[in-house]
Order: structure tokens, then sequence, then C-alpha cells
């Protein structure tokens, strides 16, 4: 078995978790953020009201920065103020408010659990951390704590990314912080700091402090409310003290949550050695042949055919323009070989090749893959009848365009 982790590794000092407690909350109460779902859990009576606008706000603020959020959060709670309302909602009016947000799965997941909640659970939400993880679908072990202890009480703590960078330079933690056993170590850490008496704003507080002061990159240090309770910073500060056995070769080797012996402490560095990631896997390139698919409407405005979807996998159920994936290194006279055929089972009649017309390419980056789209136009001078059977695809004019649900790529396109 692998040897546990020293102590210094841990909080394992009651007064010291107490001190840390105080600090970070003292700070929170002076320097918080004004944010709107914050606002709302604090002055909503309704305790299920209250874990509704929370859960909303902690879907959308997955891998997307609160800049962008809160315009996004505000439209929402005034289009769907409730479950009950949000339950009602057509999943083309939940894509087309969360269109330019991204990963649009989330949207689609909180609607489900939205109608699960109301059909199976009588309109009342899950009052605890583990019930929200296991009841409601889309909902991990960080969101359901953070509903959980901000909306309920409860005293359960959180690890999200910001908390990850926060605990590992607190405690010298060198280890990829993206295992399994280092997460289970700051979960460890989370719910023994967690504050019992205001453990929501605690949470948030230990989130505020790595999105605003301990930050990835130039750390404000000097403006940590709990500087002096971090290993990474007294290192910094006072070097390696000689006589004392660093953190750092705690455990020779042994321990699981030292840095790696091939990657050892970086003055240069200072608290930005931690937390230590593996390296990300670089993502996948794909070409996509797309067409802006143009027709007169009848009052004499140009309309553009758009189609949507499958209802799962990468962008499930938005729409786009008519697009094809393409093999790498395609010749271009073959990608609008390709790229007319599939145009043809929309036309029902032939589309020439020679008669789509190259724009340029749009470079589009998801977390996972690095799109490149091919853009082609052909302009249609006859009516053309759509194939029912096919994908659902209607024309738009370019207002019905941008307020539909399609994706930034599409509005890039």
């Amino acid at each position: 078995a692998p040897a546990p982790p020293p102590a210094r590794h841990l909080f394992s000092d009651p007064a010291e978790v107490e001190a840390l407690r105080g600090n970070l909350l003292a700070w929170y109460d002076r320097c918080k953020r004004d944010l709107p779902w914050r606002a709302l859990a604090a002055t909503e009576p309704d305790a299920d009201k209250r874990g509704y606008a929370v859960w909303v706000s902690e879907i959308m603020l997955q891998q997307t920065q609160v800049a962008t959020v809160i315009d996004y959060y505000n439209r929402w709670m005034q289009k769907w103020p409730t479950l009950q309302a949000l339950a009602q909602a057509s999943l083309e009016e939940v894509n087309e408010l969360w269109a330019g947000l991204g990963y649009y799965s989330r949207g689609k997941r909180l609607q489900e659990a939205a109608r699960k909640v109301v059909s199976e659970l009588a309109g009342q939400m899950p009052r605890t951390a583990e019930d929200l993880q296991k009841l409601l679908p889309g909902v991990g072990r960080y969101t359901a704590g953070a509903i959980a202890s901000i909306s309920y009480g409860q005293a359960t703590g959180v690890v999200d990314g910001n908390v990850i960078r926060v605990l590992c330079r607190l405690r010298c933690i060198g280890a990829d912080s993206s295992s399994p056993a280092v997460i289970d170590r700051l979960w460890d850490m989370a719910n023994v700091l967690v504050d019992r008496i205001r453990p929501g704003d605690f949470n948030q507080a230990l989130m505020e402090l790595g999105a605003t002061v301990c930050v990835p990159k130039a750390p404000l240090c000097g403006e940590c409310p709990v500087k002096q309770h971090c290993q990474a910073w007294r290192r910094k500060l006072f070097g390696k003290p000689p006589a004392v056995p660093d953190v750092e070769d705690c455990g020779v080797g042994d321990c699981p949550l030292c840095p790696p012996a091939t990657e050892p402490w970086d003055s240069s560095l200072g608290v930005t050695n931690f937390p230590r990631k593996a390296a990300k896997k670089p993502p996948r390139a794909m070409r996509t042949a797309t067409c802006v698919l143009e027709r007169r409407g009848c009052h004499g405005a140009p309309e553009y055919l758009i189609v949507q979807r499958p209802s799962s996998g990468l962008l499930a159920g938005l729409w786009e323009f008519p697009s094809l994936p393409l093999a790498q290194d395609l010749q271009e006279e073959k990608e609008r070989e390709e790229l007319a055929d599939h145009l043809q089972a929309w036309m029902g009649w032939p589309v020439a090749a020679k008669g789509l017309q190259f724009i340029g390419e749009v470079i589009h980056i998801f977390s996972h893959i690095h799109q490149t789209y091919v853009v082609y136009s052909l302009c249609l001078d006859r009516d053309v009848t759509l194939d029912p059977a096919l994908s659902p695809s209607r024309w738009v004019t370019e207002d019905e365009f941008h307020a539909s649900a399609v994706s930034t790529a599409m509005k890039k396109v």
C-alpha cells in the first residue's frame, strides 16, 4: 500500500483550521464580487427557488467565465424563474437561449433534470449533496456540493478548478492534481475545512479566492487573506530551511502528494509551482465542408437554409448550414464533389460542384477539437422542395438565423 501523506500536507491542527476559516470569511465579506446568483441566493426565502437559482448558475459556470455567464443567467432567470417554468419549456427554446454559451449538453441536461424534479419529486429539489448527485442528471459531485452548501446550509466541501489550485498551494501538493488519488485527498481536505456555520459562504469564499487572488499566473499573494497558512508562499518567502526537512522532501519519493523527483521545486516559479497537471492531449484536427445556400424570399430579402443536428453528440440539436465532415488532406476539387453530392440530397436535383463558390475557411476551437470549416456558398434561382424524411430543416432570414439555436461556430461562418 502507498505511504499515507504526512501531516504537513494536510490540515491537522484545529486551531489553524479555525483561523483559516475566520480569515477567509472576513475577506469574503469585504471583497466578494456582486454577482446576480449570489444576490438571489442571499435574499430568496423559498429554499427550492434558492436551490434552482444556484443550480442554474453552477451549470452555466462550468467551463465558462463569470463575465460571459452573467448576461445569460439574467436572461434565463427572467424567462424561467422557477423549476416549473423551465420544465414546461421546449428544448428548442433552451437551445436558443443557450446559443453561444458552449457545451450545449449542459442546457439540455438542466431541463431534463427540471422535468424530473416536477414529475418524479413533487417539484421539490433534493436537499443534500448525496441526493442531488444521485437524483438529478447532469449534477456531479462539485455541483451537488455547491447547491447543498449554498442553498440548504449543508456542511459539505466543494472542489473545482479554483479550489484545487488554492489547496495545492496551501499544502504544497505537487502530484498530478487531476489524478483520482489527489482529487480524493483534496475532497477530504475541503470537507475538513468547510465552515460548519456558514458552509455556503465559505465554499464561495474559497472559489472566489482562486478566481480573483490565487490565480494561475501572477497570483496576488500580498493580498491573500490566508497566506500565513500557505506552505508554497512560505517556501517562496523564506526559501528551504537547511536544518528542517522540507515538505517536498517529506516522503523521500514515497509521498503520494509530493512533486515527482523529476520535477523539483523551481524557485523562479514560486507558488506557481503548484498545482502540477498532466500534459493535455492536443485537440484532434477536423475539417468540415459547409455550404451557405441562399434564395430570394417572398419579400425579396435573402433566406438561408439551416438544418438541425442529431439529438446526441457534439452540438446536439443545434441548427447549422448544411455541413459534411471531410477526410484530412482532401484536394479542393474532391471536397467540392463530396459537398455537391451531400447537397443533392437536400435539393432533390443535381448540384454542380463547379457552381459552389469558395468563400474561405473558419477555424473554431472546441475543448477537444480543432475544427476548420471550409465555407462555400450557392445561390439558388428556383424553388426547392426539401425531403421531409431528412433531418429537420428550414429557410430563415439573417435575423431569424441569429435568433435561432445556432452555435458560435456557425455565426462565424
